[in-house]
């Protein structure tokens, strides 16, 4: 991962730990998943770079819905 990708992925881990430290706190919890959507996020992002990290936690959010099955999905 070159440079400007890692300040990217930087960029958007910090915004993902803002939500999940001052927006999420203000909301009922409605993930299905473990581990929830933002730390699912986080991680790929972290793993796999902004293009197949953000892939990963965009499909991970459109699956994200109340007739999912949810349970537990790690990041591949």
């Amino acid at each position: 991962m070159n440079r400007t990708h890692q300040a990217q992925v930087a960029i958007l881990v910090f915004l993902i730990t803002l939500y999940r430290r001052m927006i999420s706190p203000l909301l009922p919890p409605s993930c299905r998943y473990e581990p929830s959507c933002s730390e699912y996020a986080r991680q790929a992002l972290r793993r796999h770079g902004l293009w197949r990290g953000g892939r990963l936690a965009v499909l991970r959010l459109l699956r994200c819905q109340p007739f999912g099955a949810g349970g537990f999905d790690p990041v591949p």
